[in-house]
């Protein structure tokens, strides 16, 4: 499949070669060029012949380059051709908990493997085929991240509803003896792949060390728009701390056996189950930051640090934090130790209850702006209102459900800073530091 070229960057080597926008690439060398993949592993070579379209007519150009150097070539689409959605039916699935009427976009279903070497998404493994395999160990592309669940065949079929559920899981072994790392993630249901279910999955997956590095346990988030859908039930302190336990006694053995912890709950569950998060050695690499794993324990080391190399004569003003009820607690005792340590600040923070999505929703990545709005309307915000970047999406510049930060500014009255799951940037954003202009420009815009 060829790919057609929309920009030619200036300068680039395949500028300097006459390639045109509007071209056509068809193979780098002897390989055909069908996604992005492609393209990134096949133009590393110094030596490159490509053969390409222009106007329906074919071409040769040779570059010869510095041997990691971009060629310089952008494309019609990021991935090139389609992205591949998912097409199990997970019984826990989130996008199927959503109401009705938001952007078409948070219905898409992402199971991609470029995605997940690209972006960090994760892959169910039941839209690969042994060909993509192949070509993901001959390519070294490393890691992989896959939601493997449960890796007993049937319960894994029930749970994802794809008879491909199954035979997908022998992939795991494949990429690993191909020299592939892989983080894997298990969404756990209470009675369905928690209790011995899990006790099995982490002993199989276990076995698969160095291959597999990492394993993020998390609990299954539940909305209240589950009409119609598999009745399942969220996690209580009790079963959160069963769960817990059964984590804790593989990596126990797997300390044991290989120095490494591997499998890890992700914060909301020691949230839930009324347990301290542990200190930051107990993460190791950090491998699973992006599935709330170490999350809270990394903020909390950075702020501090930040804090101890602070002058106390410094820190000034006053602002508020708005973030999910689930980090709220942890949040407060940060922007206590900040008051104490800098009297100068005054520092208010305000959990937001998710009453769009359900109250048992707690993380601050699906708080919405009509929630921030309600909530927030007529309380004390001070020069500045911080919110957590994961509130919006990845452009920056509108919430879940479509009201923009421009809006929720107006309507709150007061400049809203996103700030970055980074303890450093949440204690400058609570110093005021690098805030002088921002808060300049929002009184001239109100």
């Amino acid at each position: 499949m060829a790919v057609l070229i929309q920009k030619v960057e200036l300068g680039s080597w395949a500028f300097r070669a006459g390639i045109q926008p509007g071209d056509t690439l068809v193979s780098i060398g002897e390989h055909p060029i069908q996604d992005v993949l492609d393209y990134r592993f096949y133009m590393t070579e110094e030596r490159l012949d490509l053969r390409l379209l222009r106007g329906g007519k074919p071409y040769q150009v040779h570059i010869k380059k510095e041997q990691y150097d971009d060629l310089g070539l952008e494309f019609e689409t990021y991935l090139m051709d389609r992205q591949k959605s998912c097409k199990n039916k997970c019984v826990f699935c989130f996008v199927d908990q959503m109401p009705k009427g938001m952007r078409e976009s948070l219905y898409f279903k992402d199971d991609d493997s470029r995605m997940s070497f690209l972006f960090g998404n994760y892959i169910t493994m039941t839209n690969l085929t042994q060909q993509d395999i192949q070509r993901i160990i001959e390519m070294h592309i490393s890691p992989v991240n896959i939601s493997v669940h449960t890796t007993d065949p049937e319960l894994r079929v029930r749970m994802m509803k794809n008879p491909k559920a199954a035979d997908s899981l022998g992939y795991l072994s494949q990429l690993v003896q191909g020299g592939v790392k892989v983080n894997t993630q298990l969404v756990l249901c209470p009675g369905w792949n928690d209790g011995p279910a899990l006790e099995r999955t982490l002993e199989d997956l276990g076995r698969l060390y160095p291959g597999v590095q990492s394993v993020a346990c998390v609990p299954v988030g539940l909305t209240k728009y589950r009409q119609g859908l598999t009745p399942l039930e969220g996690y209580t302190p009790k079963t959160a701390r069963e769960t817990i336990d059964i984590i804790h006694r593989f990596q126990d053995k797997m300390m044991e056996a290989h120095g490494e912890r591997v499998a890890y709950p992700s914060d909301e569950f020691f949230l839930e189950a009324g347990l301290p998060i542990p200190e930051p050695d107990y993460y190791g690499d950090f491998d699973q930051l992006e599935d709330g794993v170490g999350v809270l324990a990394l903020l909390k080391d950075e702020f501090l640090a930040a804090l101890e190399m602070e002058d106390r004569s410094q820190g000034q003003g006053s602002c508020s934090v708005a973030t999910g009820t689930a980090a709220g607690p942890w949040i407060s005792q940060l922007a206590q130790a900040a008051m104490e340590r800098l009297p100068g600040l005054d520092l208010k923070i305000y959990p937001i209850e998710n009453r769009f999505f359900g109250e048992r929703v707690t993380v601050a990545g699906l708080v919405t702006g009509q929630d921030l709005i309600e909530q927030l309307q007529g309380k004390e915000l001070g020069a500045q209102l911080l919110i957590p970047s994961v509130m919006l999406r990845h452009e920056g510049d509108r919430f879940l459900d479509d009201i923009t930060l421009d809006e929720a500014e107006q309507k709150l009255g007061v400049p809203i800073r996103p700030v970055e799951n980074d303890g450093w940037q949440l204690y400058a954003a609570m110093t005021g530091q690098e805030f002088q202009v921002n808060a300049d420009c929002f009184r001239e815009m109100m």
